[in-house]
């Protein structure tokens, strides 16, 4: 915090584990009240000069963020691997590369702020809008994509001007903790703070008087969590949670390509990706037909630890998260048929295979809740309306997909659907200038875009009045 690398006050530890061995190779601190509390002083000092800057100062600062973050990008990569147990050789062109060009997009976005025109809106007086930073934000990024999500965090937040305390996930703070040194050379100290640790951490952090908004991607538990503790002091809060995402496959889809794409789309990352296609709903015409080749594509996947250059992903991030997914499977009712998948793979590390379930039915336990991990589930529709009742009928809002040839029908079921992001003959591509945010228990508030980055500002009205 403050620019300088500290250990926890009272010198708690956590073990970190690599998912692929599970074996402890490292310890982060567990920081305490105390650390929290001299964490959202940091900002809450620096906020009073950060806050202040031009639009044009906070962009260099991002754009020399982002240089650093291209100049260490073998850093960053090995660190983030060894922390999640992910593929250097995905990590290394899916997420590093697009963590630069995100903090480009909010270096850029910081000079193009929107606004209503100043005009006379009451003889006599002026009228315009004044968009501000809101002061100092709390912030609590999860487990699965540790560094691309603190830079989805950081970025808007320090684009408007305001300063962060941010709490990494328990398990992975190892690159978080690397970008904050990076971010120390070009930011002045206490712009941006990491505390790391536990539960008691976050919590402490979300109940801190400092913070003026509360942002957190994470689980619908701990959203709801951070919601309740927020509202006790008026805290903005931004919540990115869970997700249950629909894949609607036509009978006159390119089946071959969907199957590819919803495999691809589903299994990435182990299936740890709150808008992983997790459910896949094809019409009875194909269902069969389609079901197989899903299943093909599941055989044809390979877990690895991070060396392997051949691993499509990797293991699951913990123990915790490898036994939950477990317990699914397990608990599959007695109609569920397994068509690919279902085991562990090898006998160390948190590797399952990529694992295909048919025969379920709507309120089943894998279909309605979120699993997290490489299971995709399939069921059947006989009409448009059944498939739209279907993909609506879960808690979760976040992102979907449909899959056909006829333009007609995906212009329907893009406004039928009630995600916040819908795919069309695609899954789970992201570009930084359109947002992602989910509806319903997926939570409120957009990353990523514009509209992520006004989040991080509030807005104030200024009428002065003149004569003549």
């Amino acid at each position: 915090m403050g620019g300088q690398r500290r250990p926890a006050a009272d010198g708690r530890t956590l073990p970190l584990v690599d998912p692929s061995t599970g074996q402890v190779y490292a310890y982060a601190p567990v920081s305490g009240a105390q650390d929290v509390d001299e964490a959202c002083a940091a900002a809450s000092e620096a906020f009073g000069s950060w806050g202040r800057t031009t639009p044009a100062e906070r962009q260099l600062a991002l754009l020399r963020l982002a240089d650093a973050v291209e100049e260490h990008a073998d850093e960053l990569v090995a660190v983030e691997s060894r922390n999640t147990g992910k593929p250097l050789r995905l990590t290394a062109t899916d997420e590093v590369p697009p963590c630069a060009d995100q903090l480009r997009f909010f270096a850029g976005a910081a000079r193009m702020l929107d606004g209503v025109s100043a005009g006379e809106y009451l003889a006599g007086h002026t009228s315009w809008v004044r968009r501000e930073p809101i002061g100092v934000v709390g912030q609590v990024t999860p487990w699965n994509y540790p560094l691309m999500m603190a830079v989805w965090k950081i970025a808007p937040a320090l684009a408007a001007g305001n300063t962060v305390v941010l709490k990494p996930s328990d398990t992975t703070p190892a690159s978080t903790l690397l970008l904050a040194e990076l971010a120390a050379q070009v930011l002045p100290p206490g712009v941006l703070n990491v505390v790391c640790g536990d539960r008691d951490t976050g919590r402490a952090l979300v109940a801190h008087p400092r913070p003026d908004l509360v942002a957190i991607t994470g689980s619908v538990r701990a959203g709801s969590q951070v919601a309740r503790e927020a509202a006790t002091d008026l805290k903005r809060v931004h919540l990115e949670l869970g997700g249950k995402a629909p894949a609607v496959v036509f009978a006159d889809a390119d089946l071959e390509a969907a199957a590819a794409g919803i495999a691809g789309g589903g299994f990435y990352n182990a299936g740890q990706d709150c808008t992983a296609a997790a459910r896949v709903l094809v019409h009875a015409s194909v269902r069969d037909e389609f079901a197989q080749a899903l299943a093909e594509q599941a055989r044809a996947q390979r877990s690895g630890p991070p060396d392997d250059p051949d691993a499509d992903y990797g293991p699951l991030n913990n123990e915790q998260q490898f036994e939950r997914v477990l317990g699914f499977l397990d608990r599959l009712p007695p109609h569920a048929r397994v068509l690919a998948g279902g085991h562990r793979v090898g006998d160390i590390g948190y590797f399952l295979e990529a694992t295909v379930v048919d025969g379920l039915r709507q309120d089943d336990e894998a279909v309605q809740d979120e699993v997290f991990g490489p299971v995709i589930t399939v069921q059947a529709f006989e009409d448009e309306a059944e498939a739209v009742a279907l993909a609506n009928g879960v808690r979760y809002g976040l992102a979907s997909s449909v899959w056909t040839r006829d333009h007609s029908t995906a212009m329907r079921m893009t406004r039928a659907l009630d995600f916040g992001v819908v795919w069309v003959n695609t899954h789970i591509p992201f570009v930084a200038e359109m947002p992602h945010g989910g509806f319903k228990h997926s939570g409120y508030g957009k990353d990523l875009s514009v509209y992520g980055f006004e989040d991080y500002t509030r807005v104030k009205h200024v009428m002065s009045a003149f004569e003549g």
